[in-house]
C-alpha cells in the first residue's frame, strides 16, 4: 500500500511537471516592460597601469525571469586583448541583498591542460562573496570566469526586478579594478506549475535539491532520480 502511493505520488509529480514546463517556456523569455533591467553589463579598463592592453570586466545572470525560491546564477567574466598576461588572485561578486551562495567555480588557464573549471567555496567579502587563488594566468584567449549559484529569496514580489551589485578584482596592477556598476538584473516571478512540483518532490527525498527548471539540472534527470528512489525502497 505504501509502495502504491509513494507511486501514485511520482506519477502525479511527474505529470505536473511536464505540464510546468510548457509554462516555464513562455516565461522565462520575457523581458521587463521598461527596458532597464539588463541582464549583463560589461565593462573595460584601459590606462598607463594596463601597459598598453585592454582589459575587460562582464558579469551577467543567466535568466531574466526567474521563480522565488529557485536559483539565480551570476558569471563574471575577467579578460583581455592584446599581448599582456596579466594574473588575477581574488574575485568577488556582489550578489542582491540576501542570496546565499550555494555552489561556485572557476573557469581558467593551466598550462599543460588549457582551460580547466575547478569548484570553490566562496567566502564573505564586504557584502560579496570572493574566491581566492595564487595567480590565475589571464590572456587574450583565456579568460577567468568566475560562476556561482545563489538561492533566491522566497520574499521577493513577482514582477520586482532584482538588480545585483558589482564586482571586484585583485591581481596584478593593471587588472586590479572595484567595478560597482558592473551589475546584472532579472525580473522575479512566481514559481511555474514544474518548479513547485520540483520543490513538492525535494521536500519529499524525492527529487536534486538544486534541480529547478528555471535553472539548473535536467527534468529528465530528476524524474529519473526519483524513480531510482522509489525503486530501491
Amino acid at each position: 500500500m505504501f509502495r502504491n502511493r509513494r507511486a501514485a505520488a511520482i506519477a502525479t509529480s511527474t505529470a505536473m511537471v511536464f505540464a510546468g514546463m510548457g509554462v516555464a517556456a513562455l516565461e522565462t523569455g520575457v523581458a521587463s516592460a521598461d527596458g532597464t533591467c539588463a541582464i549583463s553589463s560589461h565593462a573595460e579598463k584601459k590606462d598607463a597601469s594596463t601597459v598598453g592592453i585592454t582589459m575587460t570586466y562582464d558579469k551577467k545572470v543567466n535568466l531574466d525571469s526567474i521563480g522565488v525560491g529557485t536559483t539565480a546564477t551570476y558569471t563574471v567574466v575577467i579578460g583581455t586583448t592584446g599581448i599582456g598576461n596579466p594574473y588575477v588572485n581574488t574575485i568577488t561578486d556582489y550578489p542582491p541583498a540576501g542570496f546565499t551562495p550555494i555552489s561556485a567555480s572557476v573557469t581558467a588557464y593551466h598550462l599543460g591542460t588549457g582551460q580547466r573549471t575547478e569548484t570553490v567555496t566562496p567566502e564573505p567579502n564586504a557584502g560579496g562573496f570572493k574566491t581566492t587563488s595564487t595567480g590565475w594566468f589571464v590572456n587574450s584567449g583565456n579568460p577567468v570566469t568566475y560562476t556561482v549559484t545563489y538561492r533566491v529569496p522566497t520574499n521577493l514580489s513577482a514582477g520586482q526586478q532584482i538588480t545585483s551589485g558589482g564586482i571586484g578584482v585583485a591581481g596584478t596592477v593593471g587588472v586590479s579594478n572595484e567595478l560597482p556598476n558592473l551589475t546584472a538584473c532579472f525580473t522575479a516571478r512566481a514559481n511555474t506549475v514544474g518548479e513547485s512540483a520540483l520543490g513538492s518532490l525535494n521536500n519529499n527525498g524525492l527529487g536534486s535539491a538544486d534541480g529547478q527548471t528555471s535553472s539548473t539540472g535536467s527534468v529528465s534527470d530528476i524524474i529519473a532520480d526519483a524513480i531510482k528512489k522509489y525503486m530501491g525502497s
